[in-house]
């Protein structure tokens, strides 16, 4: 069975930084594409930030250049380097993985097979 668990999130002033991590147990070695996505109450869920067992990286646009995706030699353990945080930033962060997908990295939600539980992520002002 899949399990993925986040950790990580945290209370951060603007500007500061935090690391995200996901540690993946059962196929974890099988999925062709793993991402970081976040929600706010009241908006749909976006994806963040995807890196692929193959491919690259692929970014949101409202991220790029203060987040960073990457996953540890073994492909267990995803994280996510998340600097110059804003309040914009705040929402929970969830860990997703793709077991089927075949093309490029992506941030389509319905790609993923698997999530996690989530951690928070709040930033002030």
């Amino acid at each position: 069975e899949v399990q993925l668990v986040e950790s990580g999130g945290g209370s951060v002033q603007a500007g500061g930084s935090l690391r995200l991590s996901c540690t993946a147990s059962g196929y974890a070695n099988d999925f062709r594409c793993m991402a970081w996505f976040r929600l706010v109450p009241g908006k749909e869920r976006e994806g963040v930030a995807t890196i692929g067992r193959v491919y690259g990286t692929r970014y949101a646009d409202s991220v790029k250049g203060r987040f960073t995706i990457s996953k540890d030699n073994r492909k267990t353990t995803l994280y996510l380097q998340m600097d110059s945080l804003k309040p914009d930033d705040t929402a929970m962060y969830y860990c997703a993985a793709a077991l089927d997908y075949e093309g490029p990295p992506t941030l389509a939600r319905a790609e993923y097979n698997y999530w996690g539980q989530g951690t928070q992520v709040t930033v002030s002002s």
